[in-house]
């Protein structure tokens, strides 16, 4: 009799372990909105939005329920350097292993994230290209380029920032052929639950001031109010984390991503304002002529 009331306690602790694996699985970004004003007692329910016509890389809509409350980090408060390195350094492991989605089996390297790790800015896009598959590390194209311009405009080097996607493996249009240049696409909501708690992990532990999300993907998937990109740029939100609470409070703000401003050179412009926003929070000066 005992051991069939204990088979039983397996069989139900198995099956509530699924369920919440499942509800994980279907979970992009929270419902708690990251607003400009401090976020209300209840979550207000999210609207769906367009990007401008050009963004190819940020026309991903992510609205989706939130199922679980987050759980508060075990080290985030007190960590010192040595800590977070240690720390970053277990997560990529995992991420370097993780076959969570699909795209685990047709990446050529996991791209976790690289930089400093006590940098007070991260910049966050939404997942690596051709380029970055084959390095392993974010950023590094063409797009990348251009971003280390940014930052370096800003009056910052790309060694005194953090640079992370929300996904951590190259999505391809074409999954059978990853030699193919050309062959990079957003990732789908599946792909960016799955890879949801690696970066909120990868943000707790840095706890920078700002965090700058590039494209209206990575906004989506952050901010989670499910505008347009036009409407979330130009403020600054206070940043909620679905899987982990944030030692401090962490602002975020959105712009264009790189590959959008190669596109679209016009909207350049309207990027630099938004950095320039960043940099009068933190008194940076810019680059010196």
């Amino acid at each position: 009799m005992a051991d069939s009331v204990r088979e039983l306690a397996g069989a139900f602790k198995r099956f509530l372990a699924a369920q919440e694996e499942d509800e994980f699985l279907t979970t992009a970004a929270p419902v708690r909105a990251a607003v400009s004003t401090p976020a209300p007692a209840a979550p207000a329910p999210s609207t769906t939005g367009e990007l401008p016509p050009m963004a190819a890389d940020s026309t991903l809509d992510i609205s989706f329920v939130h199922q679980h409350e987050p759980t508060a980090p075990t080290e985030t408060s007190t960590m010192n350097k040595a800590d977070k390195t240690r720390a970053l350094a277990e997560l990529a492991q995992t991420i370097a292993s993780c076959t969570r989605c699909p795209l685990g089996a047709t990446r050529l390297n996991a791209v976790p994230g690289e930089g400093n790790v006590n940098a007070d800015v991260m910049f966050v896009g939404e997942g690596p290209g051709f380029d970055e598959d084959r390095q392993g590390r974010p950023f590094v194209g063409r797009a990348g380029q251009l971003l280390d311009k940014m930052i370096l405009a800003m009056g910052l080097t790309r060694e005194k920032v953090f640079i992370a996607n929300i996904a951590k493996c190259h999505p391809m249009t074409d999954p059978l052929h990853p030699e193919k240049h050309g062959n990079d696409r957003a990732p789908n909501a599946q792909e960016i639950a799955c890879c949801r708690k690696y970066i909120e992990q990868q943000i707790a532990i840095v706890c920078p001031k700002y965090v700058v999300a590039l494209g209206g993907v990575a906004a989506k998937a952050l901010i989670s109010d499910a505008k347009s990109l036009g409407a979330l740029r130009g403020q600054f939100h206070t940043l909620h984390l679905d899987s982990v609470e944030l030692p401090k409070p962490v602002q975020i703000i959105a712009t264009f991503h790189p590959a959008a401003l190669l596109r679209n050179p016009n909207w350049k412009k309207d990027a630099w304002i938004d950095l320039q926003m960043v940099m009068d929070k933190l008194g940076l000066k810019g680059a010196r002529k």
